[in-house]
């Protein structure tokens, strides 16, 4: 392990809306004097960049990474390699370094991988929890996510059918996320289980195309963003 002098921070900056950022995380983001602005291939700009735009210090550096969609990390951590020597060359320098990401750090991120890579190297890492977006959602609307000893899933609408078919037979209530290409089958899912009459889908919570959906079988064919979740219970 090497000794680098910098500061790494992952920071989770929910799911849209800057008011949702936790006092820590603003320190944080005030404190980097280089931000890694995270963005698809598909994308010229960061969402977690802008959320996190009015708590960026005048001098900051801005660096956007670019970031494949990867399914098994661990069978092809080289993807991310390039970015991480990149972060590790401004922890050489002695910098803070912030990397935002969406939501939490540690659900479902890309901060994860970079993570991993950077542990290896000895870094010191401090990562600051933010708010996911079922949480901002069921607050918003007002729908409880679990009750007493019910059991929650939290299931990736980007996984096969039957596997989350299986994950809701065992569930009171469940969290599908990124439910966008497969909506339709995602829709007619839930209505197998008996899980579609309470279900809610959100897109692109906080910001300002969001879009609330609580017919999911009339709406079906609705084209969604990337950013979209649906909140469902078995019992009102």
């Amino acid at each position: 392990m090497e000794n680098v002098q910098g500061i790494f921070y992952g920071i989770g900056v929910g799911p849209g809306d800057p008011e949702l950022l936790t006092v820590k995380a603003i320190n944080a983001i005030k404190i980097s004097e280089v931000i890694i602005a995270p963005k698809t291939e598909k994308k010229s700009d960061s969402l977690a960049l802008t959320i996190a735009t009015p708590y960026l210090r005048s001098d900051v550096q801005i660096v956007y990474q670019t970031f494949p969609m990867v399914k098994d990390f661990e069978t092809s951590p080289e993807v991310f390699e390039d970015n991480v020597a990149e972060i590790l060359s401004y922890l050489r320098e002695g910098k803070t370094v912030g990397f935002l990401t969406l939501g939490d750090p540690m659900f479902f991120s890309t901060y994860i991988y970079i993570f991993k890579l950077l542990k290896k190297s000895g870094v010191k890492i401090e990562t600051v929890a933010g708010v996911p977006a079922f949480l901002a959602i069921a607050a918003k609307i007002g729908y409880p996510v679990a009750y007493g000893n019910e059991i929650l899933s939290i299931i990736p609408a980007t996984t096969d059918n039957e596997k989350i078919s299986n994950a809701l037979k065992n569930s009171d209530d469940a969290v599908l996320m990124k439910v966008y290409k497969n909506f339709g089958e995602v829709a007619e899912i839930l209505n197998h289980e008996n899980l579609s009459e309470n279900a809610v889908l959100v897109s692109r919570c906080g910001l300002k195309d969001e879009k609330i959906i609580s017919d999911l079988n009339e709406n079906k064919n609705e084209k969604l963003n990337y950013l979209s979740t649906i909140l469902t219970r078995r019992k009102v």
